[in-house]
């Protein structure tokens, strides 16, 4: 199974993102993609930024993960 994570991006650094995934940071990579932007939203797979998502969707898809979590 594979999973695919929404993050917001905080900061770029040429190829390269910092990206925060509800709380965690992580560098990943955005090569994938073009015209990514501060603050913008991402799917993260396996280290690389695959698709933008509008700030709503990405919301949705955190807070559903967040209750997941909790359940564990």
């Amino acid at each position: 199974m594979c999973l695919a994570i929404p993050a917001k991006i905080v900061k770029i650094f040429g190829n390269e993102a910092e990206a925060d995934f509800g709380g965690i940071r992580r560098r990943i990579n955005i090569t994938l993609l073009d015209n990514v932007k501060e603050g913008d939203y991402v799917i993260v797979h396996a280290g690389f930024a695959i698709q933008k998502l509008r700030k709503e969707d990405a919301e949705k898809t955190l807070a559903l993960w967040r209750e997941v979590l909790e359940r564990i």
